[in-house]
């Protein structure tokens, strides 16, 4: 599931409507659909806003956003998994 469709399954578990996030998060409703749509990407600062409202982990939220952003730049590439192993390497022997 990417950002979009979590957020939106957390907004329709907790019977809010677009217009009530959009404005909390202060952009337009339009703009809040297309990122439930995953037509557009939501912004880093939004995630704290949005755990809070949801009640949910903001850690979680943060992993499934950056998941979406690492997917993006790496998919259209030759050898995605190769890539991801080799930054996985690169991580752990940073550490």
């Amino acid at each position: 599931m990417n950002f979009g469709e979590h957020i939106k399954q957390l907004r329709e578990q907790n019977q809010l409507l677009q217009r009530q996030i959009a404005s909390i998060l202060e952009m337009d409703t339009a703009m809040l659909s297309k990122i439930e749509r995953g037509e557009r990407k939501a912004k880093r600062e939004h995630i704290p806003s949005l755990a809070k409202l949801f009640q949910t982990n903001e850690k979680e939220l943060f992993t499934i956003w950056l998941a979406d952003q690492v997917c993006e730049l790496v998919q259209k590439e030759d050898n995605p998994s190769e890539i991801l192993k080799v930054a996985e390497l690169k991580i752990k022997n940073s550490n």
